[in-house]
């Protein structure tokens, strides 16, 4: 006999996105701090990403 086959999720932990937020604010301020020219285009779009990430969460956070 066959076992049944889970469908629900893993479970994933707490801290995966605060790391990803983490590490693509230190990539920005080292990127901004290194150099001129394309190292300030990468540190704007990352902070520029940081910034739309904050305002999507913002704006469907839940109001209870």
């Amino acid at each position: 006999m066959s076992r049944p086959v889970d469908k629900r999720p893993a479970p994933r932990s707490p801290f995966i996105a605060p790391t990803w937020i983490a590490l693509a604010s230190l990539v920005g301020l080292v990127s901004a701090l290194v150099g001129d020219g394309v190292f300030d285009v990468v540190s704007w779009l990352v902070f520029s990403a940081l910034i739309a990430l904050f305002v999507r969460a913002w704006i469907k956070r839940d109001r209870r």
